[in-house]
């Protein structure tokens, strides 16, 4: 039978999503872990890989195995064997049909950024930082330039892999919690390191180096050199996969 599980995790301890030879990785981690349930190797596969650092509130990978456990047995069971910073949080049975990166229409992240003189020690590791005042009406402002479908080759990191750089951005809201400005940000897909590009962007929008009008050349240049710096990855998370109600995942909504 085919499983599908919500798994929530924290990055900072491990090399990525991806499975490397030396096995510190989160797709590591997990599966030796449910290939201990069902007593037999298991292969996961994801909605899309995260970077080193980089954390989930709800990535979602689907598996096979012939091993007939209670759904319970993924979920609590799992979570008895998993580290502290890996919790699977829901499981639920798919049809071959279902395909956890496939099957999927959309995705959301979510970048925290501390904004303060001083770093802060609590969210060291979970959230990004600049000491420097930021405009937010202006990086709002800004942002609105990328909703809709665009070439973001400007916000591709040299090493992506994917075909096409067109995507559908379908929302991104910029908001001030406290100290914290959060960046939600939902696409069809994304480009390896095109989030923390654009929050690099938005930033240097924010800061008052350039007005909000250049986001929308640098997004026209489809060149990342004219782009910021890319952000770092403590502050990102990868917030929901989107799928059709039909698969009946027991996802959280927005």
């Amino acid at each position: 039978m085919r499983i599908a599980l919500g798994v929530e995790y924290d990055g900072g301890p491990y090399s990525g999503w991806q499975s490397q030879p030396g096995g510190r990785t989160v797709q590591d981690t997990l599966q030796a872990v449910l290939s201990k349930i069902a007593c037999s190797p298991v292969a996961v596969t994801a909605a899309g890989r995260t970077d080193t650092g980089v954390h989930a509130l709800e990535q979602v990978v689907h598996f096979d195995t012939s091993a007939e456990r209670p759904l319970s047995a993924w979920v609590r069971g799992a979570n008895t064997w998993l580290p502290r910073s890996i919790a699977v949080r829901w499981a639920h049975p798919v049809t071959e049909e279902f395909n956890a990166r496939f099957s999927a229409h959309g995705r959301s992240y979510r970048y925290l950024l501390i904004n303060r003189p001083v770093r802060s020690a609590v969210h060291a590791g979970r959230a990004g930082w600049f000491h420097l005042p930021l405009d937010l009406a202006a990086m709002q402002q800004a942002a609105q330039c990328l909703l809709g479908e665009h070439d973001f080759s400007a916000f591709r990191a040299a090493e992506c892999q994917a075909k096409s750089a067109v995507k559908h951005m379908y929302s991104i809201d910029i908001y001030l919690s406290g100290d914290m400005l959060v960046f939600d940000v939902s696409a069809s897909a994304f480009l390896h390191h095109m989030v923390r590009n654009i929050v690099g962007c938005l930033v240097y929008v924010g800061k008052g180096k350039y007005p909000p009008e250049w986001l929308a050349q640098v997004l026209a240049s489809r060149e990342r050199r004219f782009a910021a710096p890319t952000f770092a990855p403590d502050g990102l998370y990868l917030r929901r996969i989107h799928y059709d109600a039909k698969w009946g995942l027991p996802q959280e909504q927005d």
